[in-house]
């Protein structure tokens, strides 16, 4: 059976075309960076109306990759949460005209336990019992991953996420959008020791995040208590050192609330899931910390 899949959460037009085994045939995703690069930050209303203008086009181009025509879909898969709610009606609604159409099984999908079975396709086996941290744009979470379909929450940010922190830090230091691989590009320039930063919750007995302090803490270094604007945005050594100082506080964050959550459940693997997963500097202390 022919799968089609469809993503459109946030700020990405995606949709993959797969088999029951499961077998990826195509995997086409249109990106709207450039549209919300400007704004410093994803607008939910630009986000669902590009949604709309690139949709069928994407749909077309994953068929065409995939060498079948749309009257072979066995069943259609959607996420349908959570998300910017303008942005899912898009794919909820396409998905379910398709099916309707077709007359072939609708099937939801949350799209943050998807983070972690992503981490199932590319192992190629099974990766259950696990613990899942879900770092991304708008979710830092921690789950015990009993099945791929029975997750229990063990802790979430209070606040920002990591990704939503790491797009408001790199605001602050005039980095641009998205902020996360710009402020790790600059902190590779700099002295992670530069700056004391709060690791907010850190040595607490709770499995949650909070990274607004920290963020607000970057704010005041650069422009002072009472946050007043003015003059250039930083440069130069102090502006690398406190990306450096920032990046250092979230990742021994993410990574010291991930030992304790392994710890507390008693189980001998850890899936990661979400866009800020891609960053080094947390890859490299999630190793050393499993190891």
């Amino acid at each position: 059976m022919y799968f089609l899949g469809i993503e459109t959460s946030c700020d990405e037009t995606a949709v993959a075309v797969f088999t029951e085994e499961p077998k990826i045939l195509a995997n086409v995703i249109a990106s709207q960076t450039d549209l919300h690069a400007r704004f410093g930050g994803v607008v939910p209303e630009l986000a669902a109306r590009a949604h709309l203008q690139r949709f069928l086009p994407v749909i077309d181009e994953a068929l065409r990759v995939a060498h079948i025509d749309l009257g072979q879909i066995g069943c259609v898969a959607v996420h349908n949460c959570p998300g910017l709610v303008g942005a899912l009606l898009v794919g909820v609604s396409a998905a379910k005209m398709l099916a309707l159409v077709l007359s072939v099984p609708l099937i939801s999908a949350n799209h943050i336990e998807a983070h972690i079975y992503a981490c199932r396709l590319a192992a190629g086996r099974d990766i259950f019992p696990c613990v899942g941290l879900v770092v991304s744009g708008g979710h830092t979470s921690l789950f015990q991953c009993r099945t791929a379909l029975d997750f229990e929450l063990l802790g979430a940010t209070i606040d920002d996420a990591a990704g939503e922190a790491f797009d408001k830090v790199a605001a602050i230091l005039g980095l641009g959008f998205p902020g996360g691989p710009s402020v790790e590009r600059e902190a590779a320039q700099g002295n992670a020791e530069a700056f004391r930063l709060p690791r907010s919750l850190l040595k607490e007995d709770r499995l949650d995040f909070s990274f607004s302090g920290l963020k607000t803490a970057v704010l005041y270094k650069v422009y002072g208590q009472d946050g007043t604007r003015t003059g250039s945005l930083p440069s130069g050594p102090f502006r690398a050192d406190l990306a450096a100082s920032f990046q250092q506080a979230v990742v021994e964050v993410l990574a010291e609330k991930t030992r304790q959550a392994v710890r507390q459940t008693g189980l001998k693997r850890l899936a990661v899931g979400g866009g800020v997963a891609a960053n080094r500097s947390l890859r490299a202390a999630l190793a050393r910390m499993a190891a």
